[in-house]
């Protein structure tokens, strides 16, 4: 389990909040690139070692704040019946993912993270999110494909457009890949 996966407490956790709060704070003052540990350490409160002895080094900070940013902050939208939540989930995860902010959280949440657990992380945030709206479904009588199929068919496009070929990128190509999905399943 890597550093950024594991949930702290007392002493450990606020340092990890503070030092999380002067990267969000100082980002929006001075922007990213300006950033430096030192800068950061004094913000949060702490010492420079503090960071580098729980971090490592920037690029493995920014790439934690950024996964813990990444984290959803509410349960999926309930709209009723599978398309329409899988719908209105995949406008939001590509709204989100396609801005400014959030394609600088995906960056830095794959550019610290040498040995693959932030991404993995930032994966399971979608799954846990798919699973919801695919229980709920099949908890109304639905017929609801597994959650590995819907990260196939509908999230892995969307990050490979948001990440390669964001040109033309809307709501409807969200849309147009879960009506192909579930059309595909006899709908």
């Amino acid at each position: 389990m890597s550093r950024q996966m594991v949930r702290p407490g007392g002493r450990s956790a606020r340092v990890q909040a503070s030092v999380h709060a002067a990267v969000r704070e100082l980002t929006s003052e001075v922007g990213r690139d300006a950033l430096t540990v030192p800068m950061i350490a004094a913000r949060a409160g702490v010492t420079p070692s503090t960071v580098y002895r729980r971090w490592g080094d920037l690029q493995e900070l920014l790439s934690d704040v950024a996964v813990e940013r990444l984290r959803p902050e509410t349960a999926p939208g309930d709209h009723g019946t599978l398309p329409l939540d899988l719908m209105a989930w995949a406008e939001q995860f590509l709204d989100e993912m396609s801005s400014p902010a959030g394609r600088a959280y995906v960056r830095d949440a794959l550019l610290g993270d040498p040995d693959g657990g932030n991404a993995g992380q930032c994966s399971a945030y979608a799954a846990e999110q798919i699973d919801a709206i695919l229980t709920r479904a099949t908890g109304r009588g639905e017929e609801a494909p597994d959650v590995e199929t819907v990260m196939d068919h509908v999230v892995a496009p969307l990050m490979y457009r948001i990440l390669f070929r964001p040109d033309g990128l809307d709501a409807a190509y969200a849309r147009r890949l879960v009506t192909a999905l579930l059309g595909a399943r006899g709908r």
